[in-house]
Formats: structure tokens, sequence, C-alpha cells
């Protein structure tokens, strides 16, 4: 199966974007993302497939957007791909927290950590919001696309009320 991408630019840098060949959106990544992905030799550049993706984050970044409706395929075990679904439940402007994603998906307090994992394995950033998921105590925690764009998007998204001069 080939591996479609094109780049877009956004307000947190480039994204690049996959689809598979239905056409189903399977990664946005930021350049320098921890497991983030990068471009294949075997992948082929059509901007094509990416109009509705390009056009939602367009307005998402605009403030007009706040749920995505987009198509996308993941490759996951059962347990990220619950985990992944999860997020697609936290609200634009709202945050969760890590034990809470764990509740969602009916796993035990203990596996927070793994929960975490999993967040940190999104291969659909900002579409799948784990950027919206932050410590129990309210920290930032990490972010696979740097904490510098999760609180971007926290900001842009009303859930912190300004960027913190230290970005």
């Amino acid at each position: 199966m080939t591996t479609l991408w094109t780049r877009t630019d956004s307000p947190v840098g480039p994204l690049l974007l996959t689809v598979d060949p239905t056409g189903a959106l399977t990664s946005v990544s930021v350049p320098g993302q921890k497991n983030g992905r990068t471009v294949q030799d075997d992948w082929r550049h059509d901007p094509a497939p990416f109009a509705a993706a390009e056009e939602q984050l367009a307005a998402y970044f605009a403030g007009e957007l706040k749920d995505f409706q987009l198509e996308f395929s993941t490759a996951g075990s059962e347990f990220r791909e619950q985990v992944w679904a999860a997020l697609d439940s936290v609200p634009y402007g709202a945050t969760t927290t890590y034990g809470e994603i764990a509740a969602r998906i009916g796993a035990p307090r203990a596996a927070v950590r793994a929960v975490g994992g999993a967040i940190g394995a999104n291969p659909l950033l900002i579409v799948r919001p784990c950027h919206r998921v932050i410590g129990a105590n309210g920290s930032l925690t990490g972010y696979a696309g740097g904490l510098e764009r999760k609180v971007r998007l926290l900001t842009l998204e009303g859930s912190l009320p300004t960027v913190p001069d230290v970005l």
C-alpha cells in the first residue's frame, strides 16, 4: 500500500499529513515530534487527497472549527486504539487527565502510565486532541509535539489565558 503525503503550514509549524490509499488520514506530525513520521522513499507526494484536512486545520487554527470531521485510520494495539478514541471525547476548550482517560476506557488507575504511553504515540496530533491531556495536578506535562506547541494549542482553545513568556 502506498502512503500519500503532503505538508501544510500552520501556526505551530509545518505539518506532515499522510493518508492511506482509501484517503483516510493516518498521521499528522510536526518536525521534531517524538516518534513522529518522516517522509519515506516509497511514499508519494500528492496534495489532492488532503483538501478537507487542510481546510479543517486552517479553520481550527482560525478559531472557527471545534470538532474535526475527517475520516482517519490508525494502526495500534487494541489498548492504544481505545485510548486514542477516548481522546475524541475531550471537548474543545477543555482538558482532562491521564487518570480520567484511563477511567473512560475502563482501565485501572494503575494503567495511567500505559495510558500516557499510548497518548504519546498518538499519530494524529491536533486532530485527535492529545494536547488536552494534562497531569492530575494541573501541570501541562509532556507532549510529543513539544511543550511549546501544547501551550499554543491550549491557548488557542481558551484552556490557557495567554502564552507564557518563557516560551
